[in-house]
Formats: structure tokens, sequence, C-alpha cells
């Protein structure tokens, strides 16, 4: 007599068999990288609360993303840190500022190997730290900072273009402005970029979970993005922002952050018909390599364990901390 539980217990019964019907999977070519780049730097600088993960200079950057690419990993997504801000961000468009200049670097060097993606936002590059063109009383708002959402297209559109002339394959429009993808598409259409990606942060919610971020591109911000983040009690905005910005011309769509918004990212997958990414953020990254630090989880099966979870809930492609590590061990182990 054969029961049910004892056929799925025959599908377990050894590697061979566990490969054949695994239903997701994971590979290098699904991973990105996020990278950091600091203006002035002569050699790399640590970041203390996302151990491993590092302010490069211009070289190092050079020399990890030729690592990135060995490892198979598929794409690397580039931050800069300028070392001059302003109230509109003016270096975010300077052909000579930091992420244009890395930008260009990155491509010479590898972009034939892996997709070069670049962060589209205006927080790295703002005295304020806040993703767009400040109202004129932004700051002291009883209701929350106020971002000038018309003045800040202008600078989308400035920046896009400025990082396709750099090389750019893909934009990472991280701001959550509104209207941001038609008004960049347009732009880069106008200046004949036609060919340059574009992906939408569409979900990104106002989480807890980005502090480090904010330690690796040594933030300015003052107040907090909750007028034009997501509410993170809010799953059906998620999916109604995706759709907007799939309508709008994006061509894949992002969740951020990951392992806390699983749902969203799951019923997102399940309603657009373009790529869906997800970004497994700082401070994700920062508890698994505390705890694993301190001896209470296997560091490697618990990173690998977080990114699949994330690809079985619906992500076509993970940026990922641990994006060329973790391509490594999946080339280790046959994948």
């Amino acid at each position: 007599m054969s029961f049910p539980d004892l056929r799925l217990r025959r599908l377990r019964q050894s590697p061979a068999v566990r490969a054949l019907v695994r239903e997701t999977s994971l590979a290098p070519s699904q991973l990105v990288l996020p990278m950091f780049v600091r203006e002035g730097l002569r050699e790399p600088s640590p970041i203390g609360s996302m151990p491993g993960v590092l302010q490069h200079s211009l070289d190092s950057l050079r020399a990890a993303a030729v690592e990135a690419a060995e490892a198979g990993v598929g794409g690397v997504m580039l931050f800069g840190v300028p070392s001059v801000r302003d109230a509109i961000g003016s270096g975010a468009d300077d052909p000579d500022g930091i992420l244009n200049v890395a930008t260009a670097a990155v491509v010479a060097e590898v972009g034939d190997a892996l997709v070069v993606q670049t962060d589209l936002c205006l927080d790295e590059f703002t005295d304020h730290g806040h993703c767009g063109v400040l109202a004129a009383d932004g700051l002291s708002t009883g209701s929350g900072t106020q971002v000038d959402n018309d003045a800040t297209l202008k600078r989308y559109a400035a920046m896009a273009i400025a990082q396709a002339r750099a090389g750019s394959h893909l934009l990472g429009l991280s701001g959550m402005m509104d209207g941001q993808v038609a008004v960049v598409r347009s732009a880069l259409d106008a200046e004949g970029f036609t060919q340059t990606l574009l992906l939408a942060y569409a979900a990104k919610y106002a989480s807890a979970f980005y502090g480090p971020f904010r330690e690796a591109v040594d933030s300015q911000l003052k107040g907090d993005r909750r007028t034009y983040q997501l509410d993170p009690g809010n799953r059906r905005e998620g999916v109604r922002e995706a759709v907007v910005d799939e309508a709008e011309g994006a061509d894949i769509v992002m969740v951020k952050p990951a392992m806390a918004f699983l749902d969203v990212l799951r019923e997102v997958r399940d309603t657009v018909s373009i790529p869906v990414w997800a970004y497994q953020v700082s401070g994700e990254y920062a508890m698994i390599e505390a705890a694993a630090a301190n001896g209470w989880i296997d560091r490697r099966a618990a990173v690998l364990e977080s990114l699949l979870s994330i690809r079985r809930a619906g992500a076509d492609t993970v940026l990922t901390y641990w994006a060329t590590e973790a391509a490594r061990w999946l080339r280790e182990d046959g994948r």
C-alpha cells in the first residue's frame, strides 16, 4: 500500500532525487552585487556595521567588479559617495562626479561580462540626505519632510542622462517619486538612449532595515522618508506601485527590503508581467553576519537559505552583498 506521505518521502530520499524535483533554484547569474565607491579614497575602507563590505576606491572597485564577473555574478549596482554635497545634489549629474566616473571605469573593466547598474537617487548627493529636492518648508512642516516631486523629477532626468553617457546599462530608480519612470524614460529616449534599461524600485518601504546602508553612504539624513516611501503595513499599495511603474515603461520592478516583505514580493510577481527583483538590504545582511559571528547559526547555510527564500517568493534576481561569495559557493556545489 502506498500513502501520499510515503511518496513525498521518496522524493527526498537522496541528493540526486532532491535536485531533480527541486521547485526553486538559485544560480550565480541571478545575483547582483551592490558596491559603494567613495570620492578621494586611495584604499578601500571597511564599513563597521556591514562586516566584509567596503567603501571602495576606484582601483579596488574595479578589482571587486572583476572578481564578481569571474564568479559568474549577473551584475553590479554602483552607489557613489561624494566628498561635497549640496541641497540639490549637484554631483549626481556632474560628468566628473564620483558615480559617473566610477561607472565609466567599471564599464571599461567588465562591461562585456556583466550588467553594470547605477543607483539613480539624490540621497547620497544632498546635504540633507533626502532622495529629492526639498520643498521650501521641507524640513519644518509638522506632517513630515516634504519633497518637491516635480523639481526632483527634473534632477532625475539630468542624472539619468549623465549615467547613460557614462555607460550604465541599467538605471535603478530608487527615489520613489511619482512619475519618475515616465519622466526618465522620456528623457533617455530623447537623447537616443533607447536601450538603457530602467529598474523601478516600485515597492520601497520606509523600513528599519536600512540602518547600516546609512553608514555605507555617509548619509546626511535629517528627518525620515515616510512621506515618500511606503508604509510597511501596506501590502496592496506596494502592488499598485508596481503596476503603475510597469505602465510607465519600467523594464523591471523591485521590492525592497526583501525578507520582511516576501508577501508583497509574491503578489507583485503574480500581478505584473515584467521581471521582478528584490533587494536583500543592509540590515538583513548585518543580522545574519552578527548571528553567524556569535556562532548562533551556520553562516553559509543561512546566507544561501535566505537567498533561496527570496527566489521562492518570486524574485527573478536578488541584489545582495553576498553576491560574489554566494556565487562561488553555488559553483562549488555544482549549480
